[in-house]
């Protein structure tokens, strides 16, 4: 039996490149993984994760989904497990934001024009990934709102082009949500962290007065 994904695992399923090998990044449970190896759209399905017990319940999902022979998996530390150019997406999923661009910059292959499309899934601090993403030359081609679980998530896109953006506060803040039927959902969730955020920052500064103006269009 397939397994069913959440809206988090849908969305980031439909931002993998279609007609190319595909790699899941910490994979769990093996949800997504049997799912992109079940649909038929990918020459090769990948899935990863550091730890033995997580892979063995991911190939115990590829089973009951009836297709453990249209996947392989590997043990390994984020993209040790992958070679360069031997994919079109990565997938990662659950980590935090720290945790993601800490995978990225270990594989400098990554960061190169025509290199893989990254699939993010941040379970924390959206905001640095997006000012982290930018200022290192990739590009957000999806910046998706999503609720799962009573949590707000944004799944994102992103591929290298090597131009670098100094983003304001509030481009990180919100990124390009704003352009989904979620997207307000998703802006009043995080302007809603501001008031503590802004308790640690200098009045005067530029980011206060950034942020006094994210607050005061927010009532």
């Amino acid at each position: 039996m397939l397994p069913t994904l959440d809206a988090r695992l849908t969305a980031a399923a439909q931002l993998v490149r279609p007609g190319q090998p595909v790699a899941d990044i910490g994979c769990d449970h093996g949800k997504l993984t049997a799912v992109l190896a079940a649909s038929g759209r990918y020459p090769k399905v990948i899935g990863a994760d550091l730890r033995p017990g997580p892979l063995a319940k991911a190939r115990q999902t590829l089973e009951n989904a009836g297709c453990l022979d249209r996947a392989e998996l590997r043990l390994g530390d984020g993209l040790s497990v992958l070679s360069a150019g031997e994919v079109g997406s990565i997938v990662l999923a659950g980590v935090s934001a720290q945790t993601t661009w800490e995978i990225i910059e270990k594989a400098p292959w990554v960061s190169a024009v025509g290199g893989p499309r990254l699939v993010m899934v941040p379970a924390t601090r959206h905001s640095e990934l997006r000012r982290w993403l930018w200022q290192h030359g990739f590009a957000l081609v999806a910046d998706r709102p999503v609720q799962a679980a009573g949590r707000w998530y944004a799944v994102m896109a992103a591929e290298y082009t090597g131009e670098v953006i100094e983003p304001t506060f509030t481009q990180c803040l919100l990124g390009d949500t704003a352009r989904w039927p979620e997207g307000a959902g998703y802006a009043a969730w995080q302007r809603a962290k501001l008031p503590r955020m802004r308790l640690g920052v200098p009045d005067g500064s530029p980011l206060a007065a950034e942020m006094d103006a994210i607050l005061k269009e927010g009532n």
